[in-house]
């Protein structure tokens, strides 16, 4: 189904369509619709298939920009997430003017304060930042019509339920509630029975997560020794058309930067570049003109290019569904592709668990000496020179080529030739990438309302610790549940 058979304002069409979608993925099609009308939705879907899309288009349809208060609040699990939303509904409701805020913890809460004073119609929030606002009475929420709980799943892993339950308390009673989730565990049902009324329920089926057309490995290396080695396996492997995915803007940049300073032909693509811009990478990279395109995931969300051999996590995503959309890029119509993600010692686990979920595992892979990235330059080179050979007139430059032979042996010409076509070694050409924060290490998750959790929640300020235990037949859940069950309207989608 495409965008502009959905009811959507003229306003997002233009956003939708600058971005470069045209057809509604399943849980769009499935859901907009029904967000529109007015009703409570549970929506089902693992993550990367525009699960952001699906609940802001029509978020963004209903908020009125002229009415300077918080219509809309999205309760996100992470920091990296809130953040990831922010960007995306800022972009697409940019044509309607909508102000978009985002509030998590580990951040200045004063400058917080000072932004809300600015009044957004939609706020993006982690749980534990958004309840420490409204105990500051920092955010009005007496007017909010729409309440999103993003990852719904991941914020119950948590331990975020209590925190969960005291936001939609804040909310005014009168309302529209969404709640998204790649699984759909009994307590997700459990708080639609007590906080949504009548929610209809889309189920979209999970599609095959990972393809036996890809050849996947890893390459276990520090930090600072990332880039060395990639540049190296991009000499061994010699790849025709390269995505290159980092996790930030600041890192898309410097990757970029620092390809291009050692002579590959390379640019990036990320959600602070003009629109403008972006297509004009894009379009070079689609017609053969680009060599490499580094990106983060939101910039390439929805890319639609052929022709991709190879795919570089320079970092490795913190959500195994991330990889598998990443790695997507390449081996398709048939053709094979490779995919190589970089993993830290500590970041091992999150390697084991994108596993788990593809039940593929990786082929360790041994990083290429400064000999073989060499001689992996010659080969291209050698191709190069012999393509450029039976292209080149040599009639046209017959006189200029014997007087060079009279001056040079043919030794030193062809020497010279292919040392032309080859770089420096990569120790050679100093490159600077800023260490980014090191992903948290994984623990085991208890199911509901866990203790033993990332510090890296623990950093932000959005991790509660929990003493109390959750027992299923405690006194507190029996007062909270209601006397007589809510209706439930269940829609499937391939």
């Amino acid at each position: 189904m495409k965008f502009n058979e959905l009811g959507l304002q003229e306003d997002l069409l233009k956003a939708i369509k600058r971005s470069g979608f045209e057809e509604a993925t399943p849980i769009q099609a499935a859901t907009i619709p029904l967000v529109l009308a007015g009703k409570d939705v549970i929506g089902q879907a693992q993550t990367g298939t525009g699960k952001t899309a699906a609940f802001g288009l029509p978020v963004l349809n209903h908020v009125d920009p002229k009415i300077a208060t918080i219509q809309a609040v999205i309760v996100s699990p992470t920091r990296e997430l809130a953040i990831q939303t922010q960007e995306e509904l800022y972009r697409l409701g940019k044509d309607k003017r909508a102000k978009v805020q985002v509030v998590y913890g580990g951040a200045d809460i004063r400058r917080q304060i000072q932004n809300l004073k600015h009044a957004p119609q939609i706020l993006v929030g982690t749980p534990g930042r958004l309840l420490d606002h409204i105990k500051r009475k920092t955010i009005d929420l007496k007017h909010v019509q729409t309440m999103i709980l993003d990852e719904a799943d991941e914020m119950l892993d948590m331990g975020f339920l209590e925190d969960v339950e005291a936001i939609m308390q804040a909310v005014p009673t009168k309302r529209q509630t969404l709640l998204f989730s790649a699984t759909m565990p009994k307590q997700i049902l459990s708080i639609g029975e007590r906080f949504m009324t009548e929610p209809e329920i889309v189920k979209i089926k999970a599609k095959e997560l990972t393809t036996d057309l890809v050849d996947q490995f890893f390459v276990r290396a520090r930090e600072n020794e990332k880039f060395d080695i990639m540049t190296r396996l991009l000499d061994v492997q010699a790849p025709e058309l390269t995505i290159v995915f980092g996790r930030t803007k600041r890192r898309v940049d410097e990757l970029s930067k620092g390809l291009e300073a050692r002579g590959y032909n390379a640019a990036g693509i990320h959600g602070d570049l003009t629109q403008q811009r972006r297509m004009s990478i894009l379009n070079k990279f689609k017609s053969g003109g680009l060599d490499i395109l580094v990106a983060t995931d939101v910039a390439a969300r929805g890319l639609d290019i052929s022709g991709v051999t190879h795919v570089y996590n320079y970092d490795i995503p913190q959500d195994p569904e991330s990889y598998v959309h990443r790695i997507g890029r390449t081996g398709r119509a048939g053709k094979h592709g490779i995919s190589v993600t970089f993993v830290t010692p500590n970041e091992m686990d999150y390697l084991r668990v994108i596993e788990q979920l593809t039940k593929k595992r990786m082929d360790p892979l041994k990083p290429p000496s400064q000999r073989e990235a060499f001689i992996g330059q010659l080969s291209t080179a050698l191709d190069n020179i012999k393509d450029l050979v039976e292209k080149t007139d040599t009639e046209k430059y017959a006189k200029q080529a014997e007087e060079l032979l009279e001056q040079y042996s043919a030794l030193d010409l062809t020497a010279a030739l292919l040392n032309s076509l080859t770089k420096d070694d990569a120790s050679q050409v100093p490159v600077n990438i800023t260490p980014e924060r090191p992903l948290p290490r994984r623990r085991k998750n208890t199911r509901f309302g866990g203790k033993t959790q990332s510090s890296k929640y623990r950093r932000n300020g959005d991790f509660k610790r929990n003493e109390r235990k959750y027992k299923g037949k405690d006194e507190q859940n029996k007062r909270r549940r209601h006397s007589s069950k809510r209706n439930f309207t269940i829609r499937t989608k391939d």
